[in-house]
């Protein structure tokens, strides 16, 4: 074969490059000028690791605040894809439900890796530096996740996430989501210890993200996982298979991940005979066991008994031993 001439192969997709850049308008040739002079991609460039490792920025100089900020950076990536994979089932046009376990089963492995990593950060911070340079983060705290509160709303419907005591009343007389916002959970877990006003935490977290908490939440009053599980596959033949994967992202979610935190705020934060207040004032006795919140993402799939024991077991084996 005679080498100069060109590969078939190289013609055929040539011309479906034409086509793709001629539906736009483009002229292909100017298009594969630029790509003579594109410099090669590297792996530093592309996921932008210069950048990426200037992001921790420790305020004190002792050593183990920075393991502090990358897990928590490493949280958010997670937090991140979590929500990617929930907005790609939210705006399919046509729910498959292959998609929609294969997605879920996704959310859970990142879950599951969070909960497992979690001694990562706790086992690699001394206690005595952590009690020092936390001071220097207040009033910031983990509390200001964002990006789980977007995870919360997302996955069910809005009262399933009010305080406990309110949630009865208000699914009741069928509040508008503003309401419902007024009285979400977390919002009882940021008052001060001393005096139950709001804390400082909470009052900036607030101003930045209330608002696109209501707007995330007009978007998914119908199309929640909660939502999506009970419109297409509450009658599935494979709705017992659909059901476990559920109540895993459930128990990851609202027991195990917030239980990690727990368990972790015990070993640094708890003191005889009087507690350590958490980062930011928040008060994390309250705010942190699942039995207290209630929260559960997917209510018609677990029996009263289920929910009325709601996070004990951990509890009972993690942080008591028993």
């Amino acid at each position: 074969m005679d080498k100069s001439q060109i590969d078939p192969k190289i013609l055929q997709q040539i011309k479906k490059l034409e086509q793709k850049y001629g539906v736009m308008g483009q002229d292909l040739s100017s298009y594969l000028d630029g790509l003579l002079y594109t410099d090669y991609l590297t792996y530093w460039d592309y996921i932008h690791l210069d950048t990426l490792l200037s992001l921790q920025t420790p305020k004190t100089q002792l050593k183990d605040e920075k393991v502090f900020i990358i897990y928590h950076q490493i949280t958010e990536l997670y937090f991140q894809l979590i929500l990617w994979e929930i907005d790609q089932i939210a705006e399919a046009e046509e729910i498959e439900e292959e998609d929609f376990m294969r997605r879920i089963r996704r959310m859970n492995r990142y879950f599951e890796h969070l909960v497992d990593s979690f001694e990562i950060m706790t086992d690699g911070m001394e206690r005595e530096q952590f009690l020092k340079f936390r001071m220097s983060l207040l009033p910031a705290s983990g509390f200001q996740s964002a990006q789980y509160r977007m995870i919360e709303i997302c996955s069910t419907d809005l009262v399933n996430l009010v305080s406990p005591d309110r949630r009865e009343v208000l699914e009741a007389n069928t509040a508008d989501l503003k309401t419902l916002l007024e009285n979400i959970y977390w919002r009882q877990g940021a008052t001060e210890l001393a005096t139950g006003k709001k804390t400082l935490t909470l009052k900036q977290f607030e101003e930045k993200y209330m608002g696109a908490f209501l707007e995330k939440s007009e978007i998914f009053r119908k199309k929640n996982l909660y939502q999506l599980y009970q419109q297409h596959f509450d009658q599935s033949p494979n709705r017992e298979e659909i059901v476990d994967l559920l109540r895993k992202y459930d128990t990851l979610a609202n027991v195990y991940w917030p239980l990690a935190h727990y368990k972790s705020a015990v070993r640094y934060l708890q003191k005889d005979p009087s507690d350590i207040a958490a980062t930011g004032g928040t008060n994390w006795q309250k705010y942190l066991p699942p039995r207290f919140q209630k929260v559960v993402f997917f209510p018609s799939l677990w029996s009263e008994d289920e929910m009325r024991e709601w996070g004990k077991s951990w509890v009972t084996k993690e942080v008591f031993g028993v």
